[in-house]
């Protein structure tokens, strides 16, 4: 489940005013017992971490994706990924294609034998 940063900075305001997580979600319109002692404590663990970040309670999945580069690439390399992921959907599609055409074999084969 995913929160929205509203909500996670008003359940923060009100945690560090000493409301407990069970009142905090009820007077927010969740059903905490429905959501579970452990997601519960889970949820307010990941809020301290998320309170000390620089960019608080904003989701940041979608600048945090895959394992950074640790080299720089030359101009050579740069211009030979492209085509080797080229390369390699191209070898997907035609997978697929086979794919597609064995299934019509099937099912053509299928419906032979049904007649």
């Amino acid at each position: 489940m995913t929160y929205s940063e509203e909500f996670k900075e008003l359940y923060w305001i009100d945690y560090q005013n000493g409301m407990q997580p069970i009142e905090i979600f009820k007077k927010y319109g969740f059903d905490p017992y429905a959501l579970g002692a452990r997601r519960r404590d889970n949820f307010t663990d990941r809020l301290k971490k998320q309170a000390a970040r620089e960019d608080g309670f904003k989701d940041t999945r979608s600048k945090n994706i895959g394992r950074p580069s640790t080299k720089e690439l030359s101009l050579e390399e740069q211009l030979e990924r492209p085509k080797h992921k080229n390369e390699i959907l191209q070898q997907e599609n035609d997978f697929l294609k086979r794919v597609r055409f064995i299934n019509r074999k099937q099912i053509a084969k299928q419906s032979k034998n049904k007649q």
